[in-house]
């Protein structure tokens, strides 16, 4: 569970702070937009109406694929690639939050040592929270705090679990999987469902003797890829190999980004995107209150044990005993 800020908010100078592209700032800013305590969510929506004019200038990436794929590996490189090229990197690295302790692994700083020293760079790692797709409960809101502390490229690496990546598909411009030779479909099978939404797909660890393995791999996958519809209009997805370790073909890829976003910005499909992101945010923001509501009801909370109780015992059915609990805050249904 994401901890709640201990100190008291200074909230102009948290504000100045983020606006200064201050790491400390963005990071104590992140926490409380995070916060589930109900004393800093005035606060959190006071600094986002605050921050929300300095966002959106940014390019949106999104990377999953399977464990072991060598996601950590590949951002590190790729974010250097990135910082000395002049470009601020903000990388938002989604562990798997425990479903019995709600705590999380927390690693990715560590697994990104060569980015972690980049004084243009900025690496947040956060629980999901039990969110499915692969992010984390408020990644919508990091982006754009991101954003407004002046980072221009930001990346999004979900755990790739095997979950649906949709939602992570609804909150960046580029969708991109990483892939690797020599692994069977049980730990590839992430592939199967994400591969119809990727914008570009990359076999990864292409060095060594892997390196022709994985050229095979690519011309396969673009083989394949001609009989699917593309993620985004007017787009070809294609498959690229690279390596994270060695940093062969991250230029490439950039290259790739690159030449989608000039060509959806050319096309009105990246303006298109981003505007449906926003209906999707509005859209869950409502769901997420009307639950938060529903739960906090005091007959709900009342009546709310005695009801799972009867159904465990099965002297009544799930749903007669939804539709017995939701009469109670909306008795005209």
């Amino acid at each position: 569970m994401t901890q709640a800020p201990q100190r008291p908010i200074d909230f102009p100078a948290l504000v100045a702070g983020v606006r200064r592209s201050d790491r400390a700032a963005l990071a104590r800013a992140i926490t409380l937009v995070e916060s589930r305590a109900p004393q800093h969510a005035e606060a959190a929506q006071r600094l986002l109406a605050e921050l929300l004019p300095l966002a959106g200038q940014s390019i949106r990436i999104g990377i999953t694929g399977a464990p072991g794929a060598g996601k950590s590996t590949f951002i590190d490189t790729f974010g250097c690639f990135l910082t000395e090229r002049g470009h601020k990197v903000a990388v938002l690295a989604i562990d798997p939050s425990s479903s019995l302790t709600r705590g999380s692994i927390l690693g990715d700083k560590t697994r990104m040592e060569g980015l972690s020293r980049e004084q243009n760079a900025f690496i947040r790692p956060s629980p999901t929270g039990g969110v499915l797709g692969g992010v984390g409960a408020k990644t919508r809101e990091s982006i754009l705090l991101c954003e407004a502390a002046d980072f221009d490229v930001i990346v999004v690496e979900t755990v790739g679990t095997g979950q649906s990546e949709i939602t992570l598909r609804s909150l960046v411009d580029f969708f991109l999987l990483l892939l690797i030779t020599g692994a069977g479909d049980e730990l590839q099978g992430i592939k199967k469902g994400v591969i119809e939404i990727a914008d570009a797909l990359v076999i990864n660890k292409a060095d060594g003797d892997n390196k022709i393995a994985a050229g095979a791999a690519r011309a396969e996958f673009n083989r394949a890829l001609r009989l699917l519809a593309p993620a985004t209009a007017g787009w070809t997805t294609r498959a690229h190999t690279a390596s994270g370790m060695t940093g062969a073909g991250v230029g490439e890829i950039w290259d790739v980004i690159a030449q989608f976003v000039a060509g959806t910005k050319a096309s009105g499909a990246f303006d298109s995107r981003r505007q449906a992101q926003l209906r999707d945010w509005l859209r869950d923001a409502i769901e997420s209150r009307l639950r938060d509501s529903f739960y906090a009801h005091p007959s709900v909370r009342e009546s709310l044990p005695g009801i799972e109780a009867a159904v465990m015992r099965g002297d009544l059915s799930a749903t007669a005993a939804a539709d017995k609990i939701l009469s109670l805050v909306l008795p005209d249904r």
